[in-house]
């Protein structure tokens, strides 16, 4: 694969005629403000205003996606994947804002594929920045843009450690993102119990956990130890992109608490492609390593710890 190749998609659409699934509306801004914490008047009553940084928002597929996507996006991505690129992640974005969004306007969109880089090598590894300009219009009027940059890239060699002579590739799980308002649950988990929120305001369940509640915004709340009994409400299955720590084709699946709140986990017990939405599974804790458990959930009868090669 060239450059030259790569740069040819430069200028070619990445969707086209694309469709806001919802009007700007107010149920959306109030979500977004209250789990951003702005308390912008600007954004209540009468003659409130989208705040800017949801541009993106409004363009979202969701879980179904959208229509609007062009081939070529699809072809440079599977030109990379064939190079050995097949790792991704996002760099940064920036948007400009031209005008500002009020309830009841329709978005549209159109996106470009603006720039590929020359192959680069960063930390992660070597591979190519891909960026992609939206214009984002309201009623027909340019209302913002929104450029997104990702890299491509082919994950670099992680350092071995000598064993019996010979190298041994390390293979860590990613840790977990452990802070002031999620240390509990991750404490419940060392303990082998699945803790979730409780509202002392309004009794309501939830999870993840949040510092306030969504229902009532009380801020204080208790702990509650969930049976572990639950159904399969959606899942996926991981083939792609592969990563040391996994060893795909795995099942990950958003499940629904007896309790009523959903989490996600590795659904283990039976094959990947015998995973069924609607299925029961019960929480078990996977040792995936001398420091790190997680809670999964098994197809099944069973309960209790399992080892660390499941998953």
């Amino acid at each position: 694969m060239t450059y030259e190749a790569l740069k040819a998609f430069e200028g070619l659409p990445a969707a086209t005629a694309g469709v806001g699934k919802d009007l700007v509306n107010a149920s959306m801004i109030r979500h977004w403000c209250e789990a951003m914490g702005d308390t912008n008047p600007a954004y209540e009553g009468p003659d409130a205003i989208a705040p800017p940084t949801m541009l993106q928002a409004w363009t979202m597929g969701g879980l179904s996606g959208h229509q609007g996507r062009s081939g070529a996006y699809d072809e440079l991505f599977a030109l990379l994947d064939g190079a050995g690129y097949t790792s991704v992640v996002a760099t940064d974005c920036e948007q400009e804002y031209l005008r500002p969004l009020r309830p009841g306007d329709t978005i549209t969109f159109d996106a470009v594929i603006e720039s590929v880089s020359e192959r680069k090598t960063t930390k992660l590894g070597t591979g190519h920045f891909v960026t992609t300009r939206m214009d984002v219009r309201a009623d027909g009027e340019l209302a913002g843009t929104h450029r997104f940059r990702i890299l491509k890239y082919a994950p670099a060699a992680r350092a071995g450690r000598a064993v019996g002579g010979a190298r041994e590739q390390q293979a860590l799980r990613p840790r977990p993102v452990v802070n002031r308002d999620n240390a509990g649950f991750w404490e419940g988990v060392r303990e082998h119990r699945l803790l979730i929120q409780r509202c002392e305001g309004c009794g309501t369940l939830r999870f993840p956990w949040l510092p306030g509640c969504g229902a009532c915004a009380s801020q204080d709340w208790s702990a509650v130890e969930a049976s572990g009994e639950g159904t399969v409400f959606s899942y996926v299955v991981m083939h792609h992109p592969p990563f040391p720590a996994f060893d795909p084709p795995y099942a990950v699946g958003l499940v629904e608490l007896a309790e009523g709140v959903r989490i996600i986990g590795n659904v283990v017990g039976v094959p990947y492609d015998k995973v069924r939405i609607g299925m029961p599974v019960r929480l078990e804790f996977l040792c995936v390593d001398e420091e790190l458990e997680l809670p999964v959930f098994r197809a099944g009868d069973g309960s209790g710890v399992v080892a660390g090669g499941e998953g």
